[in-house]
């Protein structure tokens, strides 16, 4: 009787038939690909989400038809685990080994270390041009016999379109990292580590500076408080800029709470153009060097000599970096390369868009619900359904850059965006999930190994106001796929 109501059919044809469309009923009944996991669907209901808010996708990597799939062609904003259609996108086309080059040359004379011309500095895009590196290029200028610039120090940021923008258009934090734009010349991430150190004894707060712009004035005005609590102590902190004659100044108030110890705070300053010359000026000084001209843009000139080249770090480590940390500059950097290696010059957004494209037409993945802005996931337009991503990550997975890809992935309770989520459950160190976080988004992708040794691709978008509470139901999905994936 059951068997008559699940399968309206089975009166109607031959016994063997019956019997294998029982079993195929049963197991249907069983677990549907509609139906979400009881722990899910609970953890869900518990912070208020719709069902009709989410898309799931869960499929065996090398199976035809998922094991889960609901709402799973709905397009939706993924947040940052777009950053996995840009990074495979990126392995793929350019190759784990690819690197950028910054370039130094020298235009002028040159006697008696004394260069009476211009320095310039050709970006070439790197998207981990940090002030370390930045240093090594300058210290192969200066070997080069360059001490005195008599000159100006120009910047050819020709590789990229660049289009102005308010930085604090996207969430009105214009002075959060995440929020830098992109740029060809791209030095630290255009960004300053602040290291607050609490004295209670003489109860001041010492803030140091890295790097130190010679262009920014730091003035702290921000006073120790007691109590034990520290919570999110940066919500009690406000950093401001000013325009102070040609430099900037960056002024600091509020009230640090002893009890939170020492503390990192990176912020973003200044246009990209003051903050390369500030830091330049900086190293340049370090380094016995000087500089008597000011800083302008343009285009090494062809007789220009080259005097310094530092290649960044390979695509691999830098897709690590991308997925691991969910850095958002990094992955708007690979996407305007994408462009550029397109035969884009200047390269821009549409032309980054326009080569992932491509390169899905070519391997013939459509997903034609997919619509890019800067290949981040830090946008409110981005869209992809949990389907599409799903087989782009099968895809992946059957690819000659699984390894580099899969490498990059945060690791449940051991790194990354991971690091702190799953760690007293048995899925913990099984999983490979880039995470996705905006406002009124969560999401997870990624690969999970199940505890019978098989491997699943596993989506989770919740696009809903209550999204911020979605953490313990997509949990949830990972650990019943760990325990029950097969089953």
């Amino acid at each position: 009787m059951i068997l008559s109501l699940l399968c309206p059919q089975f009166y109607k044809i031959t016994p063997m038939r019956k019997l294998l469309l029982s079993l195929l009923c049963l197991c249907t009944a069983a677990a549907s690909a509609n139906d979400l996991p009881a722990p899910v669907a609970q953890a869900l209901k518990g912070a208020g989400i719709p069902v009709a808010a989410t898309a799931v996708w869960v499929r065996e990597v090398d199976a035809a038809t998922p094991r889960l799939a609901i709402n799973a062609r709905t397009a939706l904003n993924p947040a940052s685990t777009m950053k996995l259609v840009t990074t495979f996108a990126a392995l793929d086309l350019l190759g784990p080994a690819y690197v950028w080059k910054t370039e130094a040359f020298a235009s002028g004379t040159l006697n008696d270390g004394v260069l009476t011309g211009d320095l310039h500095l050709k970006g070439g895009g790197d998207p981990k041009l940090t002030y370390d590196q930045f240093g090594r290029l300058l210290r192969q200028i200066r070997a080069r016999g360059i001490r005195e610039i008599r000159g100006d120090l120009v910047l050819d940021r020709s590789a990229f379109a660049i289009n102005p923008a308010d930085p604090g258009r996207f969430d009105a934090q214009p002075m959060r990292p995440y929020n830098v734009a992109p740029d060809a010349l791209l030095v630290n991430f255009k960004a300053v580590t602040l290291q607050l150190i609490p004295d209670p004894a003489k109860k001041t707060l010492m803030v140091s500076m890295e790097p130190a712009p010679t262009n920014l004035d730091l003035i702290s005005q921000v006073t120790l408080g007691n109590g034990n609590g520290c919570g999110d102590w940066k919500e009690r902190l406000r950093a401001d800029t000013f325009s102070h004659g040609l430099g900037t100044r960056l002024v600091l108030t509020g009230v640090f709470p002893q009890s939170c110890g020492e503390q990192r705070w990176n912020i973003a300053v200044q246009e990209h153009p003051q903050f390369v010359l500030g830091v330049f000026l900086q190293l340049w000084s370090e380094l016995g060097g000087s500089l008597t001209g000011g800083v302008r843009e343009g285009v090494v000139p062809a007789d220009a000599r080259a005097v310094g080249v530092l290649p960044s770090p390979t695509l691999a480590e830098v897709v690590r970096d991308i997925n691991k940390f969910s850095n958002n500059v990094m992955a708007r950097q690979l996407f305007l390369t994408l462009g550029m290696e397109a035969g884009r010059h200047p390269a821009s957004t549409e032309d980054g868009a326009a080569a992932i494209q491509s390169w899905l037409d070519a391997r013939g993945l459509g997903v034609p619900e997919l619509v890019l802005e800067n290949g981040s996931g830090l946008s409110r337009h981005e869209r992809i359904s949990a389907e599409g991503l799903g087989r782009l990550l099968q895809a992946a997975w059957r690819s000659s850059v699984m390894p580099e890809l899969m490498a990059s992935l945060p690791v449940t309770a051991t790194d990354g965006t991971m690091k702190k989520r799953l760690k007293q459950n048995g899925v913990a160190g099984q999983a490979h999930i880039k995470t996705g976080s905006l406002e009124g988004v969560r999401s997870i992708a990624g690969y999970v190994l199940d505890k019978s040794g098989r491997r699943w691709i596993v989506v989770f978008f919740v696009n809903h106001a209550n999204a911020g509470a979605a953490q313990a139901a997509q949990d949830a999905l990972l650990q019943w796929v760990f325990e029950r994936g097969g089953t």
